[in-house]
């Protein structure tokens, strides 16, 4: 096993200097300037040129990625140009917001999406099976943008001041300052406002439980249930259609008769011999999806007040920010190479006639 994952460590590596480079010369490529992008109407000629100098877009292009790709070994992803701070700042700030999101929405999926996907095969072409596919159907045909609205307004205005109210936006009531753990243990440092410990603080809900916090573990969880739900309704009408279709190919299996001629209870054979060898595609999709939404969904972003790697991404694109747009690709990258790898451990653990050897 280990040996299994050094290899397939080893092997990203040429994929990510790919990506790299390829981020990097269609950066190039696109029309635009990033003076004029972020100046507007008062670029002139000698600013420009001025500003050419300073950020080093002045030398040639393979000079440029050169210098580039020896920043990155080092782990320096440059400055961005939109926002005047180092892009590994902004990814320590803002990444926790996606990859908070993107759990929140992949548990919803997941936890409806399979179990619904399992009834619907099991209850092949009865009234649950047509329902549960009709619903997945609605679900992966709803636009992401719209689904958002409409929760924010039923939740948020029209049931507003009754129980079933819910925060149409923010990741946090209005004055809510929450304390991160590193302070409420006691351990902060010179290097905790960059490092890992605030990118853990920057997480929420891991926040709150650090800290014991009951009342912000709350508040958080109710800040993420609209978000989570519109963008993760799509990858839950694709996970639910995807268990039907693959659990109903093993019950038709030999080994699913025998199973039951021996007299095993349906539950048993159901959940024991059906669901778990009818999971491999499932968990495939899973964390596909799951490197999806951490790539940045940045509708729901926008429509929710989330400020993610999503929302980062197109301001970095608008404004011709090539260091961010080219960290924030580098990062996502490494996100589906890790999925990618997990997805393939958990098959050795799902299907042990799986060998990663």
């Amino acid at each position: 096993m280990t040996t299994f994952i050094l290899r397939r460590l080893v092997l990203s590596i040429p994929v990510l200097v790919g990506i790299l480079i390829f981020t990097f010369s269609l950066n190039r490529l696109i029309p635009g300037d990033p003076c004029r992008a972020l100046y507007g109407e008062k670029a002139t000629d000698e600013l420009c040129d001025a500003f050419a100098v300073r950020y080093g877009l002045d030398q040639p292009i393979p000079t440029q990625l050169g210098i580039y790709m020896l920043k990155v070994i080092q782990g320096d992803f440059g400055v961005s140009i939109r926002f005047g701070r180092t892009v590994s700042e902004l990814l320590v700030e803002r990444l926790p917001v996606t990859l908070e999101l993107a759990a929140a929405a992949l548990v919803f999926a997941t936890l409806v999406g399979v179990p619904l996907g399992i009834l619907s095969a099991y209850r092949h072409n009865s009234i649950m099976d047509i329902g549960g596919m009709v619903f997945a159907n609605v679900g992966v045909s709803m636009p992401v943008f719209w689904l958002g609205l409409m929760l924010s307004f039923l939740f948020g205005v029209l049931l507003k001041d009754t129980p079933l109210a819910l925060p149409p936006t923010g990741r946090l009531s209005a004055g809510a300052n929450p304390i991160p753990f590193f302070e409420a243990w006691g351990i902060a440092t010179e290097d905790s406002a960059n490092g890992l410990m605030f990118f853990i603080s920057r997480l929420n809900v891991v926040n709150a439980i650090l800290t014991l916090n009951g009342q912000l573990l709350l508040d958080a969880i109710r800040h993420l249930i609209l978000p989570a739900v519109a963008v993760g309704t799509i990858p839950l009408a694709i996970i639910a259609r995807m268990t039907r279709s693959s659990v109903l190919e093993v019950l038709n299996q030999d080994y699913i008769r025998t199973a039951r001629a021996k007299g095993l209870s349906e539950m048993k054979v159901v959940n024991i011999h059906a669901v778990r060898n009818a999971l491999l595609p499932v968990v495939t999709i899973i964390g596909l999806s799951f490197g999806g939404l951490v790539s940045g969904a940045v509708l729901t972003e926008t429509i929710f007040g989330f400020t993610g790697i999503g929302r980062t991404l197109f301001e970095g694109i608008s404004a011709r920010d090539y260091s961010l747009v080219q960290g924030v690709t580098v990062i996502t990258a490494v996100a589906f190479v890790i999925i990618n790898l997990t997805v393939d451990v958990l098959y050795g653990y799902l299907d042990p006639r799986i060998r990663l050897s």
